[in-house]
């Protein structure tokens, strides 16, 4: 299938709550991580000053969506209590939506809780790791929000996903996973659903990479796409690199990735993917 083929799919747009998002072109969603633990240390801001101005940063360069999280997701995170998630994320929630009223807010949860209080304080789509695995209640919330929401693969939890990467077929088991997923979903009246392959969450290496390379088979779905690449292990293991050095190889990864079909890129580096997607479009585009 050549890559022309693969931007366009069945569902182009997303109604996060009464705003009307294009997917017919690829967009950009920027990591606005309040933590102290993230694994890309360049992405941590524990100061109000300092994540707004990472947010005006990420909107000035072309930004479509800002995720917050409070809760670092890299393989062995310490675990916090939903409280103290709270206490990093509603704030900066709050004061995100009264300084940029007309941005797309997206709250990185796991837990209901957390996700319908951050809908409450001014966010208008759910990034769940998850895919409602860690909490029971997430999908009954979403459905009753309705709201968008990213439906992420992984197995266990981010203490003991990299012991969970054995798989039969990994794009027949995820195509599987988010078929049984988005059918609970739909059953809930939930119809703005987004698919995340979890790039690093319980794959192996090599696993990434077959993934990455068979992503527009995950097209099946009719569904919007996001590809969380920016900066993991899989680029900078393989290039022997701190995950500081490795914005090329995240460039390299997100065109492959926009050339298989993928709808947004989740990343670090805004205004760099924001011009990987201007010249992938050109190239592309007769």
């Amino acid at each position: 299938m050549k890559a022309k083929d693969t931007v366009f799919y069945k569902k182009s747009t997303l109604n996060a709550r009464g705003k009307i998002v294009s997917l017919a072109s690829p967009v950009v969603m920027g990591i606005l991580n309040i933590t102290p633990d993230s694994f890309y240390e360049g992405s941590r801001y524990n100061t109000s000053a300092a994540f707004m101005a990472q947010a005006e940063k990420m909107l000035q360069e072309g930004a479509a969506i800002l995720d917050i999280g409070g809760y670092s997701s890299r393989p062995g995170a310490v675990n916090i209590s939903p409280d103290e998630e709270l206490k990093r994320v509603i704030p900066a929630i709050k004061a995100i939506r009264q300084a940029f009223p007309d941005c797309l807010i997206s709250i990185d949860t796991f837990r209901a809780k957390v996700a319908e209080a951050a809908i409450n304080a001014g966010a208008d789509m759910i990034n769940d790791i998850s895919g409602g695995e860690l909490d029971p209640e997430m999908f009954k919330t979403v459905g009753r929000l309705r709201v968008p929401y990213i439906l992420m693969h992984m197995r266990g939890n981010p203490q003991t996903m990299n012991r969970l990467t054995q798989y039969e077929d990994i794009i027949l088991d995820l195509i599987n996973y988010f078929e049984e997923k988005t059918a609970a979903l739909y059953a809930l009246g939930l119809t703005d659903i987004i698919i995340d392959p979890g790039f690093g969450f319980a794959k192996t290496l090599d696993q990434n990479y077959e993934i990455l390379r068979r992503l527009d088979d995950l097209k099946i779905m009719g569904l919007p796409l996001l590809a969380g690449l920016s900066r993991k292990s899989m680029t900078y293991k393989m290039l022997d690199i701190p995950a500081s050095e490795a914005l090329a190889g995240t460039i390299a990864l997100n065109t492959i990735a926009l050339m298989h079909g993928a709808n947004i890129l989740r990343v670090h580096d805004v205004k760099e993917a924001v011009q990987t997607i201007k010249l992938f479009n050109k190239s592309v585009t007769h």
